[in-house]
C-alpha cells in the first residue's frame, strides 16, 4: 500500500519519502524511471470513491506529526489574516497599482520563513529559499510603508547570526553580517561553507542603515538599545576588516575556496569589468558600498547622539563619514565621458571605469555633492543606461554590455526602486516618476509580479520587457519594489524628530498615477496614518 523513495545523503543522514495509498492498490508496478499504482474500481452512476495519498518526508527516521490538508489550510488562512491586519490597506482607481501592490503583499507574505531566533524573508523561489542578509535587509526596507515588522524580524535574526570569530572557510570576521544560510545535505556534510556563509561586503553597512530606518519609522527605542552591541560590532567590522588595507575604503576579497569571487550585490563572476571588458582583480572596493558606509556612519551617529547618549561616538562617526565622502569623490570620479563615478577600485587601486547603474546608489546614500548631482542624473537617465523599461546594470557603451547578462546590461526592478528613491531624495521628481511609471508598466507583462531581473533591451525595439530565463519569481526584493515605488511617488518619509509622517511630493502627481488613491493604517511611531490622493494632491493625516 505504499512506496518509499530513499537514499543515504552525503552528510550521513538517511532521507526517505513515504507515499501511503488508501485504499491499497491492487498492485504497484515499479520500473526504472517510475512507479505506477493500479486500482480496479467499479462505480455506479453518481457514486464516488476517494483515493487518499499521504506523503511523508523523513530524515534519519524522524517524521513530523501528520496533518490533514484542511487543517494546514486553515492555519495558513489564519496566518494570512494576521499578516493583513498588520499591513497598510491600499486602494486606488488605478487598477495597475491595485494589482501589483496586492501581488507584492501576497508574495512578501509567502516568502516569510522560520530562521534561528525568529523569522525572516527568504530571498526567492526557486533558487534562494533561505535567509540572505543583503536580500532580507533590502526587501524589508523597501516594504516599510506596507509593514514595519519585516525590518524588526530581519534585524533580530541577523544580529543573532552575526559572525563572532575569524573563520576563513566561511569568509567570516567578527561583526560581519551573513550572506547566506543553508541547512541542507551539502551544508550538513561540510562540503559548502554556508553554515552560515559571510561572503558579502555590503550586508554589514546595510544592517546599520536598516536599523536607522526601523527607528525612523517606529521610534522603537527598546529595539535600538537591544541592538547596540550588534551595531557596535558592525561598525568595528567596517573599520577593522572591511577596510582591508587602511586606505579608508571598504574592499572585499574571497578567502574561502568555495566562496564567492565577487561579494557586492553584483556578485556574479564576471560583473566587475573595466570599460574594455577586462575583468577586475580583487581586492575590489565597489563604489556603492562606500556610499552605504557613508550613510551608515552618519545615521548611526544620530542613534548614538539621540538614544545611546554617546556624543564622542557620534562625533567620531560624523568625522569619519565626512572624510570618506571627501576621499571617495576624489578617487572614484573620472572626467571621462562627461564625468561619472567609476564602478570600483581594483586591487591596484585603478579605477574600474565601466559606467554602471551603481552610480544611482550614490544618490540614494547621499554621498554625491550637490554640484555633481545633475551630471550623475543625466548619465543615469541617458540612452546608454536607460532602456525605456528601467535603468540597465551596465551601459551600452561598455565592452562587457550584454542585455541578457545577469549583471552586465539587464534591468533589476529592486535596484530601480532604490534609484528612484535616490532621485526623489534630490527632488528629481520627473526622473523618479519615469522609473515608477515604467516599472509599473513592465509589471503588467509579468502578471503584475515583477521578476528578479529582466533583459535590458531597448523599449523602442521590444513592445514588452523580455524575460530573463532563470529569474526567481517571487523574489523578495522584487516583491518589495512596488511598495517602495509607491512611497517614492507619494513622497512619503517619516520625520523621526517630530514623530510625524510627511509628504514631500510635488504639488500635483502625474495623471497616469490615477486621480484617487488611499492608504489606510500606515504604521509609524506607534500610531496609524492615512494618506489620500485627490485630484493629484497628496495629503497625510493621523488617524
Amino acid at each position: 500500500r505504499s512506496l518509499t523513495l530513499a537514499y543515504m545523503g552525503e552528510d550521513g543522514a538517511f532521507r526517505e519519502t513515504v507515499i501511503e495509498l488508501s485504499p491499497a492498490p491492487e498492485r504497484i508496478d515499479t520500473q526504472a524511471d517510475r512507479s505506477v499504482a493500479r486500482w480496479h474500481l467499479e462505480l455506479e452512476p453518481g457514486a464516488q470513491v476517494e483515493i487518499l495519498a499521504t506523503i511523508e518526508p523523513a530524515i534519519g527516521g524522524r517524521r513530523r506529526p501528520r496533518r490533514r490538508v484542511a487543517t494546514a489550510t486553515e492555519e495558513l488562512r489564519a496566518a494570512e489574516e494576521q499578516w493583513r491586519s498588520r499591513c497598510t490597506t491600499i486602494e486606488s482607481d488605478n487598477e495597475r497599482f491595485n494589482a501589483v501592490i496586492s501581488r507584492s503583499a501576497q508574495d512578501l507574505r509567502s516568502l516569510v520563513m522560520p530562521a534561528p531566533g525568529g523569522r525572516i524573508l527568504a530571498a526567492g523561489i526557486p533558487w534562494y529559499v533561505a535567509p540572505f542578509g543583503r536580500d532580507a535587509l533590502t526587501a524589508a526596507g523597501e516594504a516599510l510603508l506596507l509593514n514595519t515588522d519585516l525590518t524588526a524580524d530581519a534585524l533580530g535574526v541577523l544580529s543573532g547570526l552575526q559572525a563572532q570569530e575569524d573563520d576563513e572557510w566561511r569568509d567570516a570576521e567578527p561583526g560581519k553580517i551573513l550572506h547566506e544560510l543553508r541547512v541542507g545535505e551539502l551544508a550538513g556534510a561540510g562540503l559548502i561553507p554556508h553554515t552560515p556563509y559571510y561572503g558579502t561586503v555590503d550586508a554589514t553597512p546595510l544592517f546599520l542603515m536598516r536599523a536607522a530606518d526601523h527607528y525612523a519609522w517606529t521610534g522603537d527605542l527598546a529595539t535600538m538599545r537591544t541592538l547596540r552591541p550588534s551595531l557596535d560590532a558592525a561598525l568595528a567590522w567596517i573599520d577593522r576588516y572591511g577596510d582591508r588595507d587602511g586606505d579608508g575604503f571598504v574592499e572585499y576579497e574571497r578567502r574561502s575556496a568555495h566562496g564567492l569571487q565577487n561579494q557586492s550585490w553584483k556578485d556574479s563572476g564576471d560583473s566587475q569589468r573595466f570599460r574594455d571588458g577586462t575583468l577586475a582583480q580583487t581586492p575590489i572596493a565597489p563604489c556603492e558600498v562606500q556610499g552605504y558606509v557613508y550613510d551608515a556612519k552618519l545615521r548611526t551617529a544620530e542613534l548614538a547622539r539621540e538614544i545611546w547618549r554617546d556624543r564622542p561616538l557620534a562625533e567620531r562617526l560624523e568625522q569619519e563619514a565626512a572624510e570618506l565622502r571627501r576621499a571617495f569623490n576624489e578617487r572614484f570620479w573620472t572626467e571621462a565621458r562627461g564625468g561619472y563615478y567609476v564602478l570600483a577600485l581594483d586591487g591596484e587601486k585603478r579605477q574600474v571605469d565601466s559606467l554602471c547603474s551603481n552610480i544611482g546608489h550614490l544618490l540614494w546614500s547621499g554621498i554625491v555633492p550637490s554640484e555633481r548631482v545633475d551630471v550623475v542624473v543625466d548619465a543615469l537617465m541617458g540612452e546608454e543606461l536607460w532602456s525605456g523599461w528601467g535603468v540597465r546594470t551596465m551601459s551600452t557603451g561598455d565592452a562587457g554590455y550584454n542585455p541578457l547578462s545577469y549583471h552586465n546590461g539587464t534591468v533589476w526592478p529592486h535596484e530601480n526602486s532604490l534609484l528612484a528613491q535616490g532621485l526623489a531624495r534630490h527632488a528629481r521628481w520627473p526622473e523618479a516618476q519615469r522609473i515608477v511609471r515604467r516599472m509599473l508598466g513592465a509589471s503588467a507583462h509579468f502578471g503584475y509580479q515583477l521578476p528578479e531581473v529582466f533583459a535590458g533591451l531597448p523599449r523602442a525595439e521590444t513592445p514588452f520587457p523580455i524575460a530573463y530565463p532563470t529569474a526567481a519569481r517571487p523574489q523578495a526584493w522584487a516583491a518589495g519594489t512596488p511598495v517602495l515605488l509607491l512611497q517614492v511617488l507619494l513622497g512619503l518619509e517619516p520625520d523621526r524628530r517630530r514623530h510625524e509622517l510627511e509628504t514631500h511630493a510635488p504639488e500635483e502627481l502625474p495623471s497616469w498615477a490615477g486621480r484617487s488613491l488611499r492608504l489606510s493604517g500606515i504604521r509609524a511611531f506607534d500610531r496609524q496614518w492615512d494618506v489620500r490622493v485627490d485630484q493629484g494632491r497628496v495629503t497625510v493625516e493621523e488617524v
